[in-house]
């Protein structure tokens, strides 16, 4: 029969040490935790609110009032909130049950459909710049009597897809706003600290949506200014494509 461990000895005394070291690394992990935890808790409640607001101006469906061009092309003026939804996707990190993203999609209708005719030559860049834009449209050629192709014919549908996407960078601590066809066709990206995200600034988000005077494009940096600033310092830094 094996002898028993004696009391003081080298076991004990690994064990005394394994625990030290184990409750050390415990309560180094509890800030990040709870740093993570808080991230996910604003972005819930970010989630929640804005859910409730789409539903609200699904049922008004008030005009908004900014003003999309596509220059030479398209302009749509003070388009109608159509329908929209908020989504959410989570993901484990750190073993934490964390949100990946929030999402809100929204769409903007402007009336009758816009027939656009040009030269056949100038075709392919009125399409690409519809593609980017992603309104929808038709294209057809118009022939002459000859057969011969006259003109490139558009029929253009003035609705506007817009979303807001909401990415947590957990080990930066900041939450990327990406806003795509808010108030223009192009895209901008803003850097928020978690606790910057609260409800006035969602109300400025949805005035901002319906083209009311606010200051949401100023209350962050625009994301890449962090990122520019630590390739400056020497930091590594990692890009994000798209």
């Amino acid at each position: 029969m094996p002898d028993a461990p004696k009391p003081g000895g080298l076991l004990d005394s690994l064990r005394a040490q394994s625990s030290a070291v184990r409750a050390q690394g415990e309560a180094a992990k509890r800030p990040v935790e709870e740093a993570l935890a808080e991230i996910d808790r604003r972005l819930w409640r970010a989630f929640r609110w804005l859910d409730e607001a789409i539903g609200h101006l699904e049922v008004i469906q008030p005009a908004v009032t900014h003003r999309f061009v596509i220059p030479n092309i398209v302009t749509v003026e003070r388009p109608q909130f159509e329908r929209g939804f908020a989504s959410y996707r989570r993901k484990a990190l750190a073993g934490q049950d964390l949100l990946e993203h929030v999402e809100v999609f929204y769409r903007l209708t402007g009336g009758q459909a816009v027939l656009l005719k040009v030269h056949p030559g100038s075709a392919t860049g009125v399409e690409e710049r519809l593609r980017v834009s992603s309104m929808p449209y038709q294209y057809q050629t118009e022939q002459d009597e000859k057969r011969v192709v006259r003109f490139g014919v558009f029929q253009i549908t003035p609705t506007i897809t817009a979303n807001i996407r909401f990415e947590p960078d957990y080990h930066h601590q900041t939450i990327e706003v990406i806003l795509r066809n808010v108030d223009r066709f192009e895209s901008v990206a803003l850097d928020f600290a978690p606790d910057k995200l609260d409800e006035p600034a969602l109300e400025d988000l949805v005035k901002f949506m319906l083209g009311e005077p606010n200051g949401f494009l100023r209350r962050a940096p625009l994301a890449g200014f962090r990122a520019r600033r630590d390739a400056a310092n020497g930091n590594p830094v990692a890009v994000r494509a798209g």
